[in-house]
């Protein structure tokens, strides 16, 4: 079991709006992050794409639940994401299952997230999700 995915993943899960300068703890100055909604590289970019983040949501929270090291600086975690923005589901806790491709030296220098877009997001706007419930109903 990855120590290293294991330490990430608490120091991570303790990011919040008033700590982002530990990004710096976390990965290095030229990182490369992906998720299907954006693509940032280097850590000022990335702390700009943070700080927005935790700006428009309230009650974001990552629970890690696996911690899959497959080569010498390579592994997936596992999550779970919860969060409440107040312009989605009339601001009721919207959960997205999702995971974390990382490759690290001593810090992580790539940072991929594969996650469902339409439940993170446009599946909880008002028009957009109607339209996305009536499409699942329709191929299921």
């Amino acid at each position: 079991m990855s120590e290293f995915l294991r330490n990430f993943a608490r120091q991570f899960a303790d990011l919040n709006k008033d700590n982002l300068q530990r990004l710096n703890q976390l990965y290095t100055h030229d990182v490369h992050f992906t998720d299907p909604l954006h693509e940032v590289k280097g850590l000022v970019q990335m702390r700009g794409y943070f700080t927005e983040l935790y700006a428009n949501v309230s009650d974001l929270q990552f629970d890690f639940h696996g911690f899959d090291q497959i080569a010498e600086g390579e592994g997936y975690l596992r999550w779970v994401m919860s969060y409440r923005h107040p312009r989605l589901a009339n601001g009721r806790l919207i959960r997205v299952d999702g995971c974390s491709h990382l490759l690290w030296r001593d810090k992580v220098y790539r940072h991929r997230d594969y996650f469902d877009a339409g439940a993170l997001l446009y599946e909880h706007l008002p028009v957009l999700g109607r339209a996305i419930a009536w499409l699942k109903r329709r191929m299921g």
